[in-house]
């Protein structure tokens, strides 16, 4: 049953033929009084609430109840409802346990979203599933494990990718949130329609609302021609962005607008146009901790994270190393034509006490080199300890001693080693720095380290 607390009656009965229309049970009262005391005999799957009653628009009386829901029924989800809404009183909703917040007027796909997802997340069955029976009912075969964290991540994609909620992957540089964004879609109801990557680190300032909502000919000077932008381009279908805690403040205000109302404006023209897309976020910043410095706007923080995903740590999941190890020999049998290449299992175990700070991704590439050097077919632990970029114990870093270097002569070593290992590949240094490009110009700058344009 889902109670709605609103004093419009209009709106009471709209909601009402709404989540009735979709098969949903639902129950209406016009006033906080009458929720609490329906609310003390029965406990609701979900609860839409107004913040607003009679004519006080602070959202003071809404808070209050939310409150005192909060601490009759802690585990029911609440969706906060109101036409008098400021970010900072969604915010503040938010913050005292609401699960979700939706203007007046609101959209109905954007709130039986919400409604689904909600209801979805409250149905989690107690049992755990093993990976056999996940992959027989959704399609994971791009991820690799059997670590528990891990089939529980693939647990809450596959109660959730049927809904169009918003989902925000966390995790290390490496850790695989790309293809946790891609299983997303590919197990969701847009699965044959677009999914559009875009990496937020890699777009300048000038050029971010041109290069998410595209531009007509001649808005700017080197506008020539019209260009679709991306949200346009993922219409009907998905829009991955990675690395949003690399916008800046001015850029998250321009994009909190489609995130909110899912419309927005081709840059040089006045038309408004709207957007059907399943929004999909991911980065390896700490943005609690960003929105307490300044640097993340709060309000855009809470429209991204109805649901979140926060991936481990390889080292967190050491046990799926050898599995991983055995996925990508078997892609390089093939790609470099060595059908008997093998991985011992000393090997492996010797793989498993690594630290790897990049995770996946730094497997792989040692995996790789190792084949690419070796001349064995079955590698064993020298091969890998021989190829270890970073030396010292188990991957532990070789540092100097203190007092040896300054830490920007050591910033200054390290971008001319990547510079030379990537042949100076702007994008593939950014990353294997863990910076965005803008931040690896400025360094790039600041120490004049000479970089050659062409070879991007």
């Amino acid at each position: 049953m889902i109670l709605i607390i609103d004093d419009d009656k209009a709106v009471r009965t709209s909601l009402l033929l709404l989540l009735q229309r979709h098969q949903y049970a639902a129950k209406d009262v016009g006033s906080p009084n009458e929720a609490l005391a329906w609310l003390h005999h029965n406990v609701p799957a979900l609860i839409i609430l107004d913040l607003n009653f009679s004519l006080n628009t602070s959202g003071e009386e809404g808070m209050r109840l939310l409150g005192q829901i909060r601490k009759l029924h802690p585990g029911v989800p609440v969706i906060i409802i109101t036409g008098w809404a400021t970010i900072d009183l969604a915010v503040k909703g938010m913050k005292a346990g609401a699960s979700d917040f939706i203007n007046k007027p609101w959209n109905n796909d954007h709130l039986l979203a919400s409604v689904k997802t909600l209801l979805n997340l409250q149905h989690k069955k107690e049992e755990r599933w093993s990976r056999q029976k996940l992959d027989q009912q959704y399609q994971f075969q791009h991820i690799i494990g059997q670590d528990p964290k891990m089939l529980a991540i693939l647990e809450t994609i596959g109660r959730v990718a049927s809904t169009d909620a918003s989902v925000l992957i966390m995790g290390e540089s490496g850790t695989g949130k790309e293809l946790v964004a891609e299983a997303i879609h590919q197990n969701s109801l847009r699965c044959n329609k677009p999914f559009v990557k875009v990496n937020l680190g890699g777009i300048s300032t000038t050029l971010f609302e041109s290069e998410l909502f595209g531009h007509v000919r001649g808005a700017f000077t080197d506008a020539r021609s019209d260009r679709t932008g991306r949200f346009e381009m993922a219409n009907k279908g998905s829009i991955f962005l990675d690395e949003i805690g690399d916008l800046d403040l001015g850029s998250q205000v321009k994009l909190l607008r489609v995130l909110q109302d899912r419309t927005y404006e081709v840059l040089g023209s006045s038309r408004t146009k709207t957007v059907d897309v399943r929004v999909i976020c991911a980065t390896n910043r700490d943005l609690p901790s960003m929105v307490q410095s300044g640097l993340f706007r709060e309000d855009l923080l809470y429209r991204i994270n109805l649901i979140t995903i926060r991936l481990p740590s390889l080292r967190e999941r050491a046990g799926d190393i050898p599995l991983l190890v055995q996925a990508f020999i078997g892609n390089m049998r093939e790609l470099y034509n060595r059908p008997h290449l093998s991985v011992s299992v000393r090997a492996q175990k010797w793989l498993q006490g690594l630290e790897l700070p990049g995770n996946i991704r730094q497997l792989k590439n040692l995996v790789e080199r190792t084949v690419l050097v070796s001349k064995r077919d079955e590698l064993d632990e020298a091969d890998f300890e021989a190829q270890l970029e970073t030396g010292g114990k188990k991957g532990k870093p070789s540092l100097p001693a203190v007092g040896q270097l300054t830490l920007e002569q050591m910033e200054i070593q390290m971008i001319n080693q990547a510079m030379q290992h990537h042949k100076n590949r702007i994008t593939r240094v950014a990353r294997a720095l863990g910076i965005t490009r803008s931040a690896l110009y400025r360094r790039l700058e600041k120490y004049h380290i000479p970089y050659d344009e062409a070879s991007e």
